[in-house]
């Protein structure tokens, strides 16, 4: 099936359109269960199974624009200190080529073989889809562009939503690991919490300008953003979001103080 079929196919409605949803991930260890394992199974069942996810993850960054194009991406353990049963957790989803192709032709992204799934992307996908069937592309965050341009790029993906590929982002609205704090059921910190609302009262107002100058957001808003690779695939899912239409959050909370695990779904 070429890159075209995939767009006829969904054209002529053999596709559902597909929610957005961003992902607060928070630590790898997620991938083993926890407190927000069981919010994330639930929006696997309430979705169902897409034709395809196209995610952007905080933990691949890159010069110019990738997608991964491989029909089996390998499972990455892009991460060290860990027991050996998160390294040895292995999440088999399958690539999509055909998929890759349409991410190309809507974003001029450059597809290769060279990534797979990171633990932004499997940490979370372990619990949405169990059974790993459902297929995962990755396109990469280029730290060429700026947040504008990040979010203009993310408009192009639209289309797929049509053609039943859910758009997802993971990182994290707060993600400042200097101040975190290890103690369970520590209490966020103010600017945490603060910046964690103003994000989601953009959301719900559809403020997709204050989104972008993220630093306007609220006081203090680089403590809760000190360097912005998990900020910006929030973009990427609020850049789907269609006037009107319907957001809401799941994982609603900030660990250790200053991560915050609140995901986001539109439509």
């Amino acid at each position: 099936m070429t890159a075209g079929q995939v767009h006829s196919a969904a054209s002529n409605g053999g596709a559902t359109r597909q929610p957005a949803v961003f992902f607060g991930h928070g630590s790898p260890m997620n991938a083993l269960g926890g407190p927000f394992a069981d919010a994330w199974r639930e929006l696997g069942l309430s979705v169902g199974k897409p034709t395809g996810v196209v995610m952007v993850s905080a933990h691949w960054e890159t010069r110019g624009l990738g997608v991964t194009a491989q029909e089996r991406p390998e499972t990455i353990h892009d991460f060290g200190g860990f027991p050996q049963a998160l390294h040895d957790v292995q999440y088999p989803a399958p690539g999509s080529p055909q998929l890759a192709a349409r991410v190309a032709q809507l974003t001029g992204a450059v597809q290769t073989q060279q990534w797979g799934l990171d633990h932004g992307t499997w940490s979370v996908l372990v619990h949405v889809w169990p059974e790993a069937d459902v297929p995962v592309v990755q396109l990469s965050l280029n730290r060429d562009l700026t947040a504008r341009q990040h979010y203009e790029l993310a408009r192009a993906l639209r289309p797929l939503r049509d053609e039943g590929v859910v758009i997802a982002g993971s990182g994290d609205f707060v993600h400042n690991l200097r101040t975190w704090k290890r103690e369970p059921g520590a209490e966020p910190y103010g600017w945490a919490t603060s910046f964690n609302e103003a994000v989601k009262h953009a959301f719900e107002r559809g403020d997709h300008e204050a989104l972008i100058n993220w630093v306007g957001l609220a006081e203090d808003a680089q403590m809760s953003v000190p360097t912005d690779e998990h900020y910006l695939p929030v973009l990427y899912v609020a850049a789907q979001q269609e006037p009107g239409e319907p957001v809401a959050f799941f994982n609603d909370s900030i660990d250790g103080g200053s991560i915050s695990m609140t995901g986001v779904r539109i439509g």
